[in-house]
């Protein structure tokens, strides 16, 4: 992931450190979450060529009577939810409660795909419905 960060765009405003989000065309403070969230934007858009007209980022989403918000959210062509990705500070290890937390979040989507990611590493599951059950992927699925 390391490798977009010069495809970011960052200026300093006083003595914050601000960052271009290219999906919400807005400036946004550079946390480390958002550095995470960035990369990962440029990776599904530039590697990936998920097309950037189908991904949503902090997009609102009720889970159990509570308003939550995704970290990033890819749909297909069809319009419905495909990939749903939580993105973790590089410092927060990856453990079965963030995957869980993503999976909570997908309960009303359905996404047939989720990930996690702290930049450093990241895992993608295949979510089977039927059977109850994920399985782990070596990628990022195909858009």
């Amino acid at each position: 992931m390391e490798r977009f960060s010069n495809k970011l765009s960052i200026k300093l405003e006083g003595n914050r450190k601000l960052v271009f989000d290219d999906i919400r065309k807005k400036w946004l403070v550079l946390q480390p979450e958002e550095f995470v969230r960035q990369l990962l934007l440029h990776f599904l858009i530039g590697d990936m060529k998920y097309n950037r007209n189908r991904i949503t980022v902090e997009r609102g989403v009720s889970v159990n009577y509570d308003q939550r918000r995704t970290d990033i959210l890819v749909f297909d062509r069809d319009m419905r939810p495909f990939l749903l990705v939580e993105c973790k500070a590089p410092r927060v290890s990856l453990s079965t409660d963030t995957f869980r937390q993503a999976a909570h979040y997908n309960g009303p989507l359905r996404v047939p795909y989720l990930m996690i990611s702290n930049g450093r590493e990241s895992y993608v599951a295949a979510i089977d419905y039927t059977a109850e059950d994920y399985r782990f992927l070596p990628s990022v699925p195909e858009w």
